[in-house]
Order: C-alpha cells, then structure tokens, then sequence
C-alpha cells in the first residue's frame, strides 16, 4: 500500500528493508510473482540486474485501497519514476510520522486543524481554464507531507532536490507560503541525492529569501505595475528602465523578483500582496520553522542521472514532441518472468 500511495514503483532492496527480508530468492520470487500475475511491470533502464525498477499498475490493487484513479498507476519516464523512488525511501526511512500523500488526505488534514473552511484556493494549486471552464488542481507536487506522531500539530514537508538551481523550488515555496502562515509548527525537510549535494546552500538562501525575508510593500506597489508591462510588451522582466525598480532588483535579487514575476503570471497579484507578510518571518524567530537536509546516500545505481531536471532543459529543444514510456521487459518465451525460480508450485500458480 504505501508503494501505491507515496510513489507508485519501488526497487527490491525497499521491499526487502521494509519487510526484514533478507535479499535473495525470496524477494525475487515476490517480484517475480508480481510481474507474471500483471499486477507489476518490471522496468529495466540499464543492464540487467542494476537498478531495476517495478511499477505498480494493476486497476483492481488501487480499487482496493480506494484510489482507483491515482496518477502512480501512469507509466512515467525514467526520470520521474526514479524522484518517486528516493521520495518513497525518504517516506520509509522515518517511522515517526504519519505520511500523507493523495489530495483528498491533504485537505482533510488542514480542515481539521482549521475552524474556518479553507478554499481551494487557499491550499498550493494550479489552475487551468478561465471562467465556469477553470480547474483548480490542488497539491500538484505529489509530495507527501507527514504529521508527527507525537506532535499532531507539527507536520513535516519534503521537497527532492533535482536541480542545481532552485528554480522550480522558488515555485513550490511561493505555492506553500500561505498555507504554511495555517500551520502552527512546520520542518521543510530537503531530500538531496549526491549528485546535488553543493546546491543545499543555494536552496537555503532561497527559504530564507522567499519565506523569512518580507519585501518592502513599496517594492511590491511598484511591480504591481511593472510586471503587467513586462507581459504586455514582451520585455524580460530583468532589464527595467526605471532605475528604482532597477536598484530594488539588485537589493531583494534578480533570483526572486524573476520567480515572484513566473507566480504572478499564474496567480496575478495575490503573490505580490503575500510577499509583504511577515508571518512567516515571525515564526522562524519563535522556533516554530526548520529547514533541514536529508542526505539520500543509498544506492540508486546509474538511476540518478535520469532525473537530473538541469539535463531535461538542456535537451529540451530535442525532445520528441510526444513523451514515451520507458521501456517494459520482455516476458520469456516461457511465459514465466526471468525473475521466478522453476519449481513446481511457481508452475501452479502461473
């Protein structure tokens, strides 16, 4: 169940870590079951026998725990597949919270801590459409968020550091901002494969000048004005002829102003308007936000080079227009998964 839940796919070395199995025939005559009964599909982007993936796509397994319709039952790329996989270790590497990660169990959690109703707009989403065509999908990280066990009101919210530049984390930072103003005690939890350990300190700057550091409501006021005229034209939003707005850029840094102008795109003025609040400066002084780093030093073979977001922009403009699957392992001839031993009752069940 928490495969399907957090990520959708697993390697054999969870399974055997989560049940106390010894790796060997036994774990891979579980997966090898799984595969040949269809409940499974076994993935394999390198040699054989390194870095094997298992996806989890049966209707009838997520039917059961009732998510019939979650997204872990798609086939990703690579890339994205192996993030779920360092997401799920770092899900069942900490026994002392309960994690939550489908959208309904989200919203749930925050109207049981709020007296008030919470609007879908009040929680990190995107929408798509105008008018009575608008969407509003709500969480759409798929990150899990966990609640302390021991501490209900303290709740922990993990991010996977897949860029050396915390472009897409300024986002989700701007996203979360007004519902972490919501939450009495918090820990954002940064998740860092090896290959990005020299980018944690940009990550820190980045939560302390997205979240801790209030910008001036002058500065805000005038990019109220300056950010629909950079749309309307056309020009980058780095360039201002104004040498105010010049000198506040150089002051509050072109990193920020230039993810506050992608925020505003999608959310119009309201992120300019919480970019003034000092909330969340407030609690950091109390003790009541951590940031903290989490090392994923397991091993994850030649994976980690598949979800390297730098790598996807740089190839961007040779993408294929549409994405593929990654490539499904061929059954044997005899029907039976490479994975299962030859004895008598694997014959029987097959």
């Amino acid at each position: 169940m928490a495969v399907m839940v957090h990520a959708g796919c697993f390697l054999e070395r969870q399974y055997c870590a989560f049940t106390g199995t010894v790796r060997g025939q036994n774990s891979r005559d579980f997966v090898g079951r799984l595969v040949l009964r269809g409940f499974a599909r076994a993935i394999e982007p390198g040699p054989v026998r390194r870095g094997r993936l298992y996806h989890v796509h049966h209707r009838p397994l997520y039917e059961a725990i009732g998510q019939a319709d979650n997204r872990n039952r798609r086939l990703l790329t690579v890339g994205r597949m192996v993030e779920r996989v360092m997401i799920l270790d770092a899900v069942l590497g900490d026994r002392h919270c309960w994690w939550l990660s489908a959208e309904p169990d989200k919203r749930r959690l925050f109207a049981l801590m709020r007296d008030n109703y919470l609007r879908p707009e009040d929680y990190p989403h995107i929408a798509f459409g105008i008018g009575r065509q608008r969407v509003i999908r709500c969480f759409p990280d798929k990150l899990p968020i966990g609640v302390e066990k021991g501490r209900s009101d303290h709740l922990v919210f993990p991010y996977l550091v897949n860029r050396s530049i915390p472009i897409d984390f300024r986002q989700f930072l701007i996203r979360h901002a007004g519902l972490l103003r919501f939450v009495r005690t918090w820990t954002l939890r940064l998740l860092v494969p090896r290959r990005f350990r020299k980018a944690v300190s940009l990550y820190k700057a980045a939560v302390r000048e997205e979240l801790w550091t209030p910008m001036d409501p002058s500065v805000t006021k005038a990019l109220e004005a300056y950010f629909p005229e950079c749309q309307s034209t056309g020009a980058h939003v780095g360039d201002p002829a104004d040498p105010y707005i010049r000198r506040e850029f150089r002051r509050q840094g072109n990193a920020r102003v230039q993810a506050l102008y992608r925020a505003w795109r999608r959310q119009g003025d309201r992120v300019l308007w919480d970019a003034n609040s000092s909330a969340l400066a407030d609690d950091r002084a109390r003790g009541c936000s951590t940031v903290e780093v989490e090392l994923l030093n397991r091993q994850y073979l030649q994976l980690s080079g598949t979800m390297d977001r730098d790598a996807w922009a740089k190839r961007g403009a040779k993408r294929k227009p549409r994405q593929v699957g990654p490539p499904v392992s061929e059954p044997s001839p005899s029907g039976l998964s490479p994975l299962v031993g030859h004895e008598p009752e694997a014959h029987a069940n097959a």
